[in-house]
């Protein structure tokens, strides 16, 4: 099945570089970008990756997939959440990703109405 599909840039350095998408198109799994299927919860009750992504080809733009959807946005937004900030330049930081988050939820929801 030939499938075209666009998802955010991610970073290491940061969440989210910009809203620049990427249109690729590729033969997909039927697990590709589900954050369920390919980044569930483990015995301990933290997201682990699925061993079985690790031989696969397409496991980079495949969690970036799944990480740009709206069950990845607030999984992120939870963890910023659960996340201490210490001294003005961690909250400043912290407040600047939370803004993103919420910018990137607001456009993804407006995208599907």
């Amino acid at each position: 099945m030939r499938v075209s599909f666009s998802f955010w840039l991610l970073n290491s350095d940061s969440w989210l570089l910009s809203s620049y998408q990427l249109s690729i198109i590729m033969i997909m799994k039927d697990c590709f970008g589900i954050l369920d299927k390919v980044f569930p919860f483990g015995e301990k009750g933290f997201r682990e990756i699925v061993p079985a992504c690790f031989d696969c080809s397409e496991r980079i733009p495949c969690l970036k997939a799944a990480l740009s959807t709206k069950e990845g946005l607030e999984m992120r937004a939870e963890t910023l959440h659960r996340a201490a900030a210490s001294g003005l330049i961690g909250r400043l930081q912290r407040w600047s990703q939370k803004k993103e988050l919420s910018r990137l939820m607001k456009q993804l929801q407006e995208k599907k109405i």
